[in-house]
């Protein structure tokens, strides 16, 4: 049987697809087929069912009550349009509840974190989890890594076909789900195989339509929060910049210590500016106005005082290369395809050496890199045009809510919705409770669950305190001007 699979997958292995806008005939097509076949010789247990997938195959098992969890490897096309040049091994983990259970599709568009958690849609409706790495987030990187094939279409392909290949497995309902990149990642994905999904989640999610054009951020700056908190925030950053000379010799005193180094951005001084600028962002990404008393009064700060503040809100290591590296993936598709955002900062005039540098300013210099203007007006004029079952969940003081995906006239059961005081964890529960109770009857009724429980519009399964992680687990708290 497996000899079988095997020629199956070797020979449907060479019809790949021709276009970014086709779907993906590929070995998974096969592979959901032999694994239906398949399923009686190797008997019911999930595991042997998740291991009879060709090209499946078990990292680990961590126990979890109420649940099986798996971190498995997938192999995949490095490149979908040429499925027989070459593979890697993706990493994805499957939070196993019921086959008989909806299941939610989830990414960070970051790395795997191999620790259980579930998702806010995955609580609401009850179900299964697949959890996917996103391409080239080490170790789902194929080696030699051809960076021409880290795109946005090559990552929803990866998502389409770990999708077929696991339908025949978990056979009701799929939504998928994300958080920033993560959400940006699920509305790429619904946009190249629209069949896939029952229903998409997608939370904080950046829309850059047009790179230069980044307006939005400056007014969200101009505005959010109290005029008190904004002015305590600004002149510490300001502060921070003024006292250059001594804390860069504390920054410098700590590279040695560390073993840091400067490389890709060039310089040290390049990178003490950059984790300043990044202060008054990563504040509002999160934390908020509630904590803006804890910010010292920049005029009376001690030199410890002011570093340890940008340090505790930006982070001195941010643009390290140490950092820097694990982060390549996102930066280069930020400079090629995704855009990122850059603000004026006039409290900062006559002090900013370089301003918000490029994403491709943290990319290594031999990678090449060429942007792509129209690939973002792509999907935003496909979600405002064909959005069907789909929410977006925004933070009203995260700024990265300043540019959001928008669906229009032409969309069906899609939904906007602003969490107010809410940060880059916004979630369903923050919102107000009539815009609450809908969203998650939507989610409900998209799972396929019962006409009686999406009435009630409440989660189905109890709050676990440690498998309910915030809704940007990825990223909570993380350093550096990233979503």
């Amino acid at each position: 049987m497996r000899k079988s699979l095997r020629w199956l997958v070797s020979l449907s292995v060479v019809i790949g697809t021709v276009g970014p806008t086709a779907t993906v005939a590929t070995a998974a097509d096969a592979e959901a087929a032999g694994t239906e076949q398949s399923a009686a010789a190797v008997g019911t247990d999930i595991k042997d069912r998740l291991l009879a997938i060709p090209g499946m195959s078990l990292i680990e098992e961590k126990p979890y009550a109420g649940y099986r969890y798996f971190v498995l490897n997938y192999e995949q096309p490095i490149d979908h349009k040429r499925p027989w040049a070459g593979t890697f091994q993706q990493r994805i983990s499957v939070l196993h509840k019921d086959t008989d259970r909806p299941t939610v599709f989830r990414t960070s568009g970051y790395g795997l974190s191999t620790t259980p958690s579930r998702t806010e849609p995955t609580r609401i409706i009850d179900g299964n989890q697949i959890s996917m790495e996103y391409r080239f987030f080490s170790p789902s990187r194929p080696e030699p890594a051809d960076w021409s094939k880290l795109d946005i279409w090559q990552a929803a392909s990866d998502q389409h076909r770990i999708f077929t290949a696991l339908k025949s497995v978990y056979g009701k309902k799929w939504l998928s789900t994300g958080a920033s990149k993560g959400g940006m990642t699920a509305t790429y994905y619904e946009r190249f195989y629209p069949k896939d999904m029952d229903g998409v989640v997608a939370y904080v999610a950046p829309n850059d339509v047009v790179d230069k054009e980044d307006s939005a951020y400056d007014r969200f700056f101009e505005t959010v929060g109290t005029k008190d908190c904004r002015d305590r925030l600004n002149n510490m950053q300001r502060e921070a910049l003024l006292r250059r000379k001594p804390l860069e010799k504390k920054y410098a005193a700590w590279a040695k210590e560390q073993g840091a180094t400067f490389n890709t951005l060039g310089s040290l001084d390049k990178a003490y500016e950059a984790v300043v600028l990044d202060f008054v962002w990563g504040f509002w990404q999160y934390y908020g106005q509630d904590v803006c008393d804890q910010i010292p009064v920049a005029a009376t700060a001690s030199d410890d005082d002011v570093y340890n503040t940008i340090d505790a809100y930006s982070g001195w290591s941010a643009y390290t290369d140490q950092d820097l590296e694990y982060y390549t993936p996102y930066y280069y598709q930020a400079a090629t395809e995704l855009g990122s955002p850059s603000i004026k900062q006039p409290h900062l005039a006559g002090l900013s050496r370089y301003g918000y540098q490029p994403a491709s300013s943290f990319v290594p210099k031999e990678i090449p890199m060429k942007f792509k203007p129209q690939v973002m007006r792509d999907v935003d004029d496909w979600v405002r045009k064909n959005a069907h079952q789909m929410l977006f969940v925004y933070g009203g003081n995260d700024p990265w809510g300043s540019e959001k995906f928008r669906p229009g006239k032409s969309a069906r059961d899609s939904y906007v919705y602003v969490a107010p005081g809410m940060n880059h964890g916004a979630n369903i529960d923050g919102l107000v409770a009539d815009e609450k109770a809908n969203a998650t009857a939507r989610v409900l009724a998209w799972a396929g669950v019962d006409a009686p429980a999406v009435d009630a519009a409440k989660p189905l399964a109890r709050y676990d305190a440690r498998l309910d992680r915030p809704v940007d687990e990825d990223a909570t708290r993380e350093h550096g001007l990233r979503p």
